[in-house]
């Protein structure tokens, strides 16, 4: 792919804003003011936010039924999912900002979710059900004062869905599809996806019942033609019940098992080269929790906890069974001065252990603290501390300040901010104990990053932003020649995002965004320097919508292991079309459609794998 074609592509974007700017339709499009939550853990006005934060809502994911949460994800700026284009069970590679898995945290209904047994200590992302999504928010950047270790490039704020005010209220959605390579056209179906929800609320009594299935087959993991199809199967079970005792009190408690087996192809003995093989891989999450919250005037008592048990096995060549658990408590009280001082004090305590040839264990226990100060005058200040405790390593203080000054613009606004955070993350069970390089001495990695930017919101549908990062990466954890180890330099990642959204036209929804990331010191293997979305939707009518995305992806090395060099890979661009239509009274039955990689583009997402051609999807989601 030419640069001249995504370029082409991004001037399109970019022009369509611009015209949709002008071109406003004379009934305007007002809009409330929107709160961000993650960054601060309060819910406070966007325009007082440092940061640049990523909002999807439940409406997006409607308008993308059928993709998988990583994929949506995908599209938004400074993330690059590699393997969202791939075989369904394909490993996910996190890319925020140049960084990797072990520096993205992902939280559930308030709940810290990892796995101690991976290699990068992340939650498999596979393992989830969009279906059963509420809203996510994303804030990239570190946020260790808040979060705690491994969020240092990105926060995956995940809200389940919440139960219905009616006495009882039911989903019931399937789709369709194809699931096939681009030198393949039968277009059979091979791919289907099945979710069910009951939630509701009866008098103080509120619950969501939820299951999920995903079965898939026709791709094969290896790249060539005479692979066999590699089969991907999961499925997901959740509870989740609340009792409001009174104004002050409630508690909701929650439980979940996620499971899933896919075929996988590996490297057989005794080449140990990459061939298509009858290898496996089986992942079991059983999750139970609970969050008492207690609220008084101006402030609020809350508590997050949850019990983890995991099971994988992998049976291939370097195959086996590996047992994990975690304990993770997040004690917190929120109190607000005179409306405008936000304080969040807490302690946060997580228990993880893990089973190789010996059950291997860590704790942590951080205090933290947090204020933001949203003044009269235009400026915000958030700062904070925590003291990261680890039985292994001992304490580590780190920190963030974040101010950023707004001025109001009519009756939008235009706001500069900046920030400074450390963050800290130590080395998971899986790299000091497990099965492949484990490294008892390594040391911990610690994360400085710097980031600066503007946005301007008119607040009648036109947002801007822009912001420039900075992470410096001192003691990375690399898989070397013998195992992994602590990178001898430092590594440096800077780049910078641009966002934009325009929604000042009746029905009309315009949004894009482009990420620059440069490692300034090393190498990395399926980084793009350049990325490019774009999104463009249109409702016909109250009841039909349609969408058309586009997606660039720029050059890129990736290791191939036979010879162990470093192969460039050409950039690429993917379309993608998604229609829908609502029937029934009340719009509860929807029909909707989609057809990914329209154009059959031929690529290589990750070297000698397969990547999905061109694809449809044919759906229905029915409420009632």
């Amino acid at each position: 792919m030419k640069k001249s074609k995504w370029l082409s592509m991004l001037s399109i974007g970019i022009l369509s804003v611009g015209i949709a700017q002008t071109q406003q339709d004379s009934t305007k499009v007002e809009k409330l003011d929107e709160v961000v939550v993650t960054d601060t853990r309060f819910a406070i006005k966007r325009e007082n936010s440092g940061k640049t934060v990523v909002k999807i809502t439940r409406k997006e994911i409607e308008n993308n039924e059928g993709r998988s949460l990583a994929q949506l994800i995908n599209s938004k700026s400074g993330f690059e999912i590699n393997g969202t284009r791939s075989v369904a069970g394909q490993n996910l590679g996190s890319f925020v900002r140049g960084g990797n898995n072990r520096q993205v945290l992902v939280i559930i209904d308030g709940v810290q979710v990892n796995d101690p047994s991976l290699p990068n200590n992340e939650f498999d992302l596979r393992l989830l059900d969009l279906n059963i999504i509420e809203t996510v928010e994303i804030v990239k950047g570190a946020s260790s004062t808040l979060y705690g270790n491994s969020a240092a490039t990105a926060v995956i704020n995940i809200t389940t869905k919440k139960s219905s005010k009616k006495a009882i209220s039911a989903s019931f959605l399937s789709v369709v599809g194809t699931n096939q390579s681009q030198d393949n056209d039968s277009y059979r179906a091979e791919s289907f996806t099945n979710n069910v929800s009951v939630n509701g609320t009866l008098d103080k009594f509120t619950y969501v019942l939820g299951f999920g299935n995903q079965f898939t087959d026709g791709l094969s993991a290896a790249e060539s033609a005479t692979s066999e199809a590699d089969q991907f199967s999961r499925y997901n079970l959740n509870l989740r019940v609340g009792y409001t005792f009174s104004d002050n009190f409630k508690v909701s408690a929650f439980g979940s098992v996620d499971d899933f087996r896919t075929d996988i192809d590996g490297f057989p003995a005794p080449a140990f080269t990459f061939a298509d093989t009858n290898d496996e891989f089986l992942s079991n999450q059983k999750r139970i929790g609970i969050s008492p919250e207690f609220n008084y005037k101006n402030g609020s008592f809350k508590v997050n906890a949850a019990y983890t048990d995991i099971e994988r096995e992998s049976i291939s060549a370097f195959g086996g069974v590996t047992e994990a658990e975690s304990i993770v408590i997040d004690a917190f009280n929120k109190y607000t001065f005179n409306d405008n001082i936000y304080t969040i004090i807490g302690l946060n305590y997580g228990d993880y252990k893990t089973t190789f040839a010996t059950e291997e264990s860590f704790t942590n226990t951080d205090p933290y603290a947090n204020v933001v100060y949203v003044t009269d005058l235009g400026l915000t200040l958030n700062a904070g501390g925590r003291l990261n405790n680890h039985s292994e390593y001992g304490s580590q203080f780190v920190y963030n300040i974040n101010p950023s000054y707004k001025v109001d613009v009519n009756d939008g606004y235009a706001k500069a901010f900046g920030s400074y955070a450390t963050s800290f993350i130590a080395p998971n069970l899986s790299q000091l104990f497990g099965f492949f390089g484990p490294n008892p001495d390594l040391e911990a990695e610690e994360n400085t990053t710097i980031e600066a930017g503007f946005e301007y919101n008119t607040k009648k549908g036109f947002r801007l932003s822009t912001v420039y990062f900075n992470r410096n990466e001192e003691n990375t954890i690399i898989f070397g020649g013998s195992g992994y180890e602590n990178a001898p330099n430092d590594a440096t990642v800077q780049g910078f995002e641009v966002e934009a959204e325009v929604n000042v036209i009746k029905d009309l929804s315009i949004s894009a965004n482009y990420t620059f990331t440069e490692l300034i010191d090393g190498s990395r293997i399926r980084l793009p320097k350049h990325r490019a979305n774009a999104n463009i939707g249109y409702d016909f009518s109250p009841s039909t919508f349609m969408s058309l995305d586009a997606q660039y992806v720029g050059k890129r090395q990736d290791t191939d292991f036979s010879t162990f060099t470093n192969v460039d890979l050409e950039a690429y661009t993917l379309l993608n079309l998604y229609f829908s239509h609502k029937l029934l009274d009340d719009n509860k039955l929807k029909f909707f459609a989609s057809i990914n990689n329209l154009l059959n583009e031929d690529y290589f997402e990750i070297l000698g794998y397969t990547t999905q051609g061109r694809n449809v999807s044919l759906g229905f989601n029915l409420k009632f």
